[in-house]
């Protein structure tokens, strides 16, 4: 059929590599594992199964090429950023096959992504040339001076959801900063790293700066383990799950290193009384149903105010059963493509059955659909308590489950009940409830009247156990800068 023809095209194309890249040269391996279309199963080609021994190559050609790329004026980073961004946005029809190929989203979401992406690798070059130190006044006869420098070699491990701009957010960073990097992509999606490497080469990115070490899952903590624990690299960062973070912190105390991690969120979406219930609809359906519900900011419990909650409920059915819809992410009417795997189906099933069992009310979904095992429909409940699972647990999946409240500070209260505070997002007209809301929720990026909060520009992290440090924005670069501090006496 047409879309399994679609798939295997992606991979025929000019951007697909199956080795690793250290030190500028593509490394095949005795071993390789398999990269599988979600949608229908199909083995789309094997990738060279990387393990410690590359890993360690990789981390000594980034260290090896680090004096270089960190000496190189900041005007020539940038141009070489500058030059990957603009072969990103040549080739952006390609990589975005590569992305729906591998990871199962609808190609017009895969051809966003890339263009988000690349909007991380031009804002980065722009930031380049903007790196700047301070004179501090002292004593007469001295001279205060603080500069920035880079940290060096970077750990760059990276999920599966977004293969591509999860990877650019660091990278574009890291090498703005002068810092070389050894990437470690998701097992279930690394032709899109590999295909970025092929466009760094092409840009003239330095052999060594940018690294790619892909792995199976058999190989991934042997992988992760001398990322985080070989002397020669100064900073991981990390993108993933709150669990696994916790362990690459454990192995990066052991000499030091500097962490910045986006971990797990578990987004509150609140709708107030005085909301416009259609533009929240709107903002629900963009938030919750965006690459099936599988991303770190996608909302994960509503909390809807009393006054407003059947018509919001109402109105919420009839926009998922007309605007989503399941399919295979090659076919142009697709919305909702399929999970990454049967692993996340069962979870989300499990949701449901938690909550059907607890009193919840299938408003409409609830199964898995037609289509093949790793699809589901998009699914709406009502009558939900915080004591069902998915109230405190995230889905990551297609599921919508709806809390009704009495009161505002009910509300806040129900949302900063979790462990974890990555996005929040409320739907309000009142002025002075928006700035109590915004300031009370204990997130680190919170959308006012705004389902869709991502972009180049803004500070992206969490709080508590979210994680660690930001990305993009002006902010974004420091994580990749030390701070040193010379001072010139004798004046």
């Amino acid at each position: 059929p047409g879309p399994l023809r679609a798939a295997s095209q992606a991979l025929s194309a000019a951007l697909v590599r199956r080795g690793g890249l250290v030190g500028g040269r593509w490394v095949e391996t005795a071993a390789a594992f398999p990269v599988q279309d979600p949608a229908s199963g199909e083995e789309l080609g094997r990738v060279s199964d990387c393990g410690a021994a590359e890993a360690r190559a990789a981390v000594r050609a980034a260290h090896e090429a680090g004096a270089a790329w960190g000496r190189l004026p900041a005007k020539e980073r940038s141009a070489r950023l500058r030059r990957w961004y603009e072969l990103m946005m040549e080739n952006k029809e390609e990589l975005a096959r590569i992305i729906t190929a591998e990871n199962g989203k609808p190609l017009k979401e895969a051809q966003g992504e890339i263009v988000y992406s690349a909007s991380f690798l031009e804002w980065f070059a722009e930031e380049a040339r903007r790196i700047y130190g301070d004179i501090i006044p002292s004593a007469k006869d001295r001279r205060v001076l603080v500069l920035k420098q880079p940290v060096g070699v970077a750990a760059i491990i990276t999920p599966w959801n977004f293969p591509s701009a999860m990877i650019t957010r660091k990278v574009g960073a890291a090498l703005a900063a002068g810092c070389t990097v050894v990437v470690k992509p998701a097992e279930d999606t690394p032709l899109s790293a590999l295909a970025l490497g092929e466009l760094a080469n092409q840009a003239g990115i330095p052999a060594g700066v940018y690294n790619v070490v892909p792995c199976s899952r058999q190989q991934t903590a042997a992988v992760g383990e001398v990322l985080c624990t070989d002397p020669l690299v100064s900073k991981i960062s990390f993108t993933g799950s709150t669990a696994t973070g916790k362990i690459l912190l454990k192995h990066a105390a052991g000499t030091v290193k500097r962490v910045s991690m986006e971990l797990g969120g578990h987004a509150p979406f609140i709708v107030f009384d005085s909301a416009n219930v259609d533009r929240a609809v709107a903002g629900a359906l963009a938030s919750k149903y965006r690459n099936s519900g599988q991303t770190c900011v996608c909302t994960n419990r509503f909390l809807v105010q009393k006054g407003i909650h059947d018509e919001f409920v109402e109105k919420f059915a009839k926009a998922i059963k007309k605007e989503l819809h399941v399919g295979n992410g090659f076919d142009a009417k697709t919305t909702q493509g399929p999970l990454i795997n049967e692993k996340a189906v069962e979870k989300v099933e499990k949701h449901i059955k938690d909550a059907v069992s607890q009193g919840a009310s299938v408003v409409t979904g609830g199964k898995r659909h037609s289509l093949g095992k790793n699809f589901f429909e998009p699914t709406l409940l009502s009558n939900v308590t915080t004591k069902m699972l998915c109230t405190q647990e995230e889905t990551f999946g297609p599921l919508a489950p709806v809390i009704r409240f009495e009161t505002e500070a009910e509300a806040v209260a129900i949302a900063n009940a979790a462990n974890v505070g990555l996005a929040g997002y409320f739907y309000s007209q009142d002025p002075a409830q928006i700035w109590r809301v915004a300031e009370q929720l204990e997130v680190g990026m919170v959308g006012v009247n705004e389902g869709i909060i991502s972009s180049a520009e803004c500070p992206f992290g969490g709080v508590k156990e979210s994680g660690l440090g930001r990305e993009g924005s002006k902010y974004g670069i420091d994580e990749y800068l030390e701070i040193k501090y010379v001072c010139f006496g004798g004046l």
